[in-house]
């Protein structure tokens, strides 16, 4: 294991992620907040909290392979939470904020869950909510992939960061070199929030409120620069543009950037996980609207359809945004929801969750099981996109599952523990480990009650699910710190 040259990259990573705390100063400025000397203050102590890591081994030139790239990975996010939560640390604005709150909440923004401890979020300087939806789209992508195409340019490699951050089943490069590749998903991205914040401007929203809600749109955060959401704005035309930048960003990129090179859409009908995306959306929608008419929730259909469908999209792509409280309807609707988070959206999104592809493959080899059961001497062979997977693929799609269930199980029973009750620990739990946000119980609102125990676990658990799973867990398993 090279440690020398771990601590060198984060030491990059972290003074690099310094100067996002720039921004906040200038919206400080304009809006006359007096938070200033915060975010300059956090400027400071990240960059020096950087150098310190870097100094020492700034002559190393040793490359890094598989292991000291998770390491790297997992260790990034954990001091990269750690640093975050200067700012609401500093602030007075937010009242007594615990260290325990400030990383929860810091870890959550990263991590695109969109879990808050603040309930005073209407009362916030505007450069600390700023702050807040920043760190959503930094996450959304993943800071790691903005590193892979600047660390090369400072004498280190990438290429391991990348296959352990991005763990899906598919990690084909768009581009011949990473850092293209990086680039072009960036370039993507930022196309989309741009879009998205004009669009949230011609729907009514103001110039501030605009950019904050794009960055954890395009990023399915969640987080909101009020205390009820998408909720506060009551309007059909926001709801509508938050809906339909939520499917986009829960779309394969890579899909996104074959439309955008050759201008066409019918690469995405193509796309198997693209159809399965779609076909489950539409489904859950049906049968939310239809939940809400049964049980007259509203007074019109049209009310129905347009809650039931925001809901909908906003649970089943991880996002975590509100039009209404909907912990408050008929039970069966709730359940619903947060059982589809667990679904989540396409690999290579920034939506979390298991990943519609993983459930996709899973359910296609349950199919092929039944078909052996019927003929045991047939071959039947699991296809994605007309090809046949490999049964190491399969393989590693299984390891996944078992993994996420006993992770899942583990980590319900430890909240338990602490004294939260089932439901609580339950939805908790979905919403950490698929990166949703608002849960059912005593987190139905914010996670403010939740002792400092329970947010430590749900911290980790945000980790787990950002980074699906294997690439914390490999951590835990002796061979990986075996020469």
């Amino acid at each position: 294991m090279q440690l020398s040259i771990v601590s060198k990259t984060i030491g990059l990573l972290l003074m690099i992620f310094s100067f996002t705390q720039l921004p906040p100063i200038l919206v400080s400025y304009i809006q006359n907040d007096g938070e200033i000397a915060t975010f300059i203050t956090a400027f400071v102590f990240t960059f020096v909290g950087g150098l310190i890591f870097w100094f020492p081994y700034r002559q190393s030139r040793k490359d890094f392979k598989i292991r000291e790239g998770v390491l790297i990975v997992v260790c990034f996010w954990l001091v990269l939470s750690l640093f975050a939560t200067t700012p609401f640390l500093l602030t007075d604005s937010i009242g007594y904020l615990s260290f325990s709150s400030a990383f929860f909440e810091s870890m959550s923004g990263l991590t695109t869950t969109g879990a808050t401890v603040i309930d005073n979020l209407d009362q916030l300087p505007k450069s600390i909510l700023y702050y807040r939806q920043q760190l959503q789209w930094l996450g959304g992508m993943g800071i790691i992939v903005l590193a892979v195409a600047i660390l090369p340019l400072l004498g280190v490699g990438g290429v391991e960061l990348y296959h352990a951050e991005s763990s899906g089943i598919s990690k084909d490069r768009l581009t011949p070199k990473l850092r293209q590749t990086a680039l072009m998903l960036w370039k993507i991205y930022i196309g989309l929030t741009i879009v998205c914040a004009l669009s949230y401007m011609l729907a009514g929203m103001d110039i501030f409120d605009a950019i904050g809600h794009s960055f954890s749109t395009v990023a399915i955060g969640g987080f909101s620069t009020h205390n009820e959401s998408i909720g506060y704005f009551n309007s059909c035309q926001i709801e509508i543009v938050a809906m339909i930048f939520m499917l986009l960003a829960g779309v394969n990129f890579s899909l996104h950037f074959v439309a955008w090179s050759n201008l066409s859409i019918n690469h995405y009908w193509k796309d198997s996980e693209f159809k399965a995306y779609a076909a489950i959306i539409t489904a859950v929608i049906i049968v939310v609207v239809l939940l809400l008419i049964a049980n007259n929730q509203y007074d019109s259909y049209l009310e129905s359809i347009r809650h039931g469908a925001f809901q909908a999209i906003s649970i089943a792509t991880t996002t975590g945004f509100a039009s209404q409280k909907f912990s408050s309807w008929v039970p069966v609707i709730p359940t619903i929801l947060i059982i589809m988070s667990f679904v989540g959206a396409c690999v290579g999104s920034t939506g979390g969750g298991i990943k519609v592809v993983r459930v996709l493959v899973m359910f296609r080899l349950g199919i092929r099981e039944i078909k052996k059961y019927i003929h045991p001497n047939a071959q039947v062979n699991v296809k994605l996109n007309h090809s046949n997977l490999a049964e190491r693929t399969l393989t590693s799609v299984l390891g996944f599952f078992s993994l996420y269930i006993i992770s899942f199980v583990l980590i319900l029973t430890l909240l338990m523990l602490t004294g939260m009750d089932q439901v609580s620990a339950f939805s908790s739990t979905a919403a950490s480990m698929n990166n949703l946000g608002p849960g059912l119980g005593s987190v139905a609102e914010n996670y403010s009650s939740v002792s400092d125990t329970a947010k430590w676990i749900l911290s980790i658990s945000m980790l787990i699910g950002r980074l699906e799973v294997l690439t914390l867990i490999a951590l835990f398993h002796k061979s990986f710190w075996r020469y």
